[in-house]
């Protein structure tokens, strides 16, 4: 990857000022925040060694307002949390020229994590949704190219409501999540 995040260091918030800040589904946010569980000791401690290293940043673009962030982004606070990775929260509406740097399927999809060294080189990035939540949009996409066709609409609402039950109703999810940041993690 070669774009470079090096002007967006200093230009967020902290996750506390996000959480603070936030206007819609802070109740929620929290919640899912709380009920975050380690699935298994090793992840933990792999997040945890992360904290002996000091050559990564971490960026995230995100909104109150997003269904996706609003499951997925208190997962991803809790993990970055232990490993001590610096994590600066982009609200999507004020960083739009950063959001259209890292469009998914051609779409502005939140929340989208970005690690970088600390010169601002991006190193990797993750989201909006574990990879098996995410499949039925890129099934969705692939099936329905014409955003006017008479169908699209219906066909987007199914896949919505595919995406809902994939993420089912408990934090089994949680753990997807984490398997792919650390697989992500692993690789920087």
């Amino acid at each position: 990857m070669s774009t470079n995040l090096l002007d967006k260091i200093n230009k967020g918030i902290t996750p506390g000022q996000f959480i603070e800040g936030m206007t819609k589904n802070k109740e929620q946010f929290e919640q899912w925040k709380t009920a975050f569980a380690w699935n298994n000791e090793e992840d933990r401690q792999f997040f945890q060694a992360l904290s002996k290293r000091d050559d990564l940043l971490c960026f995230i673009l995100m909104a109150d307002w997003c269904g996706d962030v609003v499951r997925n982004v208190p997962v991803i606070f809790n993990a970055l949390e232990i490993s001590n990775i610096p994590v600066e929260v982009l609200i999507i509406e004020e960083h739009m020229e950063t959001m259209d740097q890292f469009l998914t399927l051609g779409g502005r999809s939140i929340p989208i994590v970005i690690f970088t060294n600390k010169k601002g080189a991006v190193l990797g990035q993750w989201g909006p949704r574990p990879q098996y939540v995410q499949e039925p949009m890129i099934a969705f996409k692939k099936a329905n190219p014409d955003r006017e066709a008479a169908d699209y609409q219906t066909n987007l609402a199914e896949t919505r409501k595919e995406i809902i039950r994939r993420y089912g109703e408990g934090t089994g999810y949680q753990a997807d999540i984490i398997t792919e940041l650390r697989a992500l993690l692993e690789t920087i």
